[in-house]
């Protein structure tokens, strides 16, 4: 089976975000970031079905954010192959525009299956998963927690969550596009030095992608960072008078009488 893997970089939501001079847009130069979590799970379903039996599986990124580190780690986990898609400024482009990118870039490699993560923080509503499954123009099944082969030739079953933590398993006739939300184990440790060799040993191939002009779903006007909300009292002194102000504070409220 020929997989290929869609993966994406996004902000580490553990540091600050910070709004760039035009206060439309984030400030990605002051950004740091890591993989997509989805994205690293629909690795991992790529290099479990991979080992299950013959096939291959081929990284795509775009170059944005720290990628490079994100692709040897990938080389270093088990990937055959690893795309690097070169972007003009190193901006994530808006997910109509890398959905086309990456469909460019997936298409020559005829894959059976691609793997991509149904979701990331920074888009709204996961849409990529399904753009880019209508640029590759194949069916797509999304909110997937597990795939294997499946009984016939040329079909996967897929594990689907459905609201309310129902799932179902479904049989996916190959070509086909899955958003992954989990993968069937939790995506594998890699040594660093494995990753180290991994830089020695990996070409990253760079195919000729334009980025594509599209008219962008959602135009925003203006990002501004959140209010600050009242803050949480800290309440100090002995057991009693802790004990009187938590009462009291229950009383202004109406939950004491």
């Amino acid at each position: 089976m020929n997989i290929a893997v869609v993966v994406r970089q996004v902000p580490d939501l553990i540091e600050t975000l910070e709004i760039d001079a035009s206060g439309t847009a984030l400030d990605w130069d002051a950004a740091s970031f890591i993989v997509n979590e989805c994205d690293d799970h629909a690795l991992e379903q790529a290099l479990l079905l991979k080992e299950a039996g013959d096939g291959s599986a081929t990284v795509v990124a775009l170059d944005a954010g720290d990628v490079d580190n994100t692709l040897y780690a990938a080389a270093a986990k088990g990937a055959d192959r690893v795309l690097k898609i070169s972007l003009d400024d190193g901006a994530p482009p808006a997910p109509q525009a890398a959905a086309a990118m990456f469909a460019a870039a997936i298409q020559p490699l005829q894959a059976d299956l691609v793997l991509v993560g149904v979701q990331a923080h920074n888009e709204l509503d996961g849409v990529m998963a399904p753009l880019l499954a209508a640029a590759l123009a194949r069916p797509y099944v999304g909110v997937i927690r597990g795939v294997k082969a499946g009984p016939d030739a040329g079909t996967v079953v897929a594990c689907k969550e459905f609201p309310g933590a129902v799932m179902a398993q479904m049989k996916v006739k190959l070509p086909a596009v899955l958003g992954i939300l989990g993968s069937d184990q939790p995506p594998r440790y890699v040594p660093v030095s494995r990753i180290r060799a991994a830089m020695k040993a990996t070409q990253f191939e760079e195919p000729a992608v334009a980025v594509a002009a599209v008219e962008p779903l959602v135009k925003v006007r203006k990002l501004s960072p959140p209010v600050s909300g009242t803050r949480a009292e800290m309440i100090s002194g002995s057991e009693t008078e802790v004990a009187a102000r938590i009462a009291a504070i229950l009383a202004e409220k109406g939950l004491l009488k």
